[in-house]
């Protein structure tokens, strides 16, 4: 059984890294639109197929994801911040990311004490629910990495001099004890 601080690290602490290494990634769109002179919302609206959400549509994903993963399991789906999905420019992009984050540090561990046993469900699941520790590890994580990788993917694809450290971010190196 998953326990709170994990429940924490996975739905709190590591969204909000991605989503703040997104920014960054984002900040790096912008330079190459600006260098090759053509408006990023071309980049805000491309896609790696016809069928797949654009990149604006991947981050209002992983940011929907990481929200209500949290607010689902720590049951708390009455406060999360309401998004339009009506995005359009890199500021409102911007501050999509920044509303969930800031969002995201309002959680302590202990607010997840009950998740893994909790039951969870979604509208789209027609009544069916999962136990929050199968909601964690089987929608939550894999959703939203999968839309944070396609946003990424969709940047790399057009050209963006990005790479694994800046999917990746910061890691928290120590020194190797002597």
């Amino acid at each position: 059984m998953i326990h709170a601080p994990m429940i924490h690290a996975v739905v709190v602490t590591q969204p909000t890294k991605m989503l703040n290494n997104l920014l960054a990634i984002l900040g790096e769109a912008e330079k190459f639109a600006a260098e090759k002179k053509f408006d990023m919302s071309v980049l805000l609206q491309s896609r790696l197929s016809p069928d797949q959400f654009s990149l604006v549509q991947q981050i209002r994903t992983a940011c929907d994801t990481a929200k209500l993963g949290a607010a689902r399991l720590a049951d708390r789906e009455k406060d999360v911040p309401v998004h339009a999905d009506t995005e359009q420019t890199l500021a409102e992009v911007r501050a999509r990311i920044e509303s969930v984050i800031a969002y995201l540090k309002g959680f302590k561990p202990d607010a997840f004490a009950a998740a893994a046993e909790r039951r969870i469900t979604q509208p789209r699941w027609n009544g069916k629910t999962l136990s929050g520790q199968e909601f964690l590890i089987q929608h939550v994580i894999p959703n939203f990495y999968f839309h944070v990788t396609t946003a990424y993917a969709i940047l790399r694809h057009n050209g963006v001099g990005i790479g694994k450290r800046n999917y990746l971010g910061d890691m928290p190196y120590r020194d190797a004890p002597v």
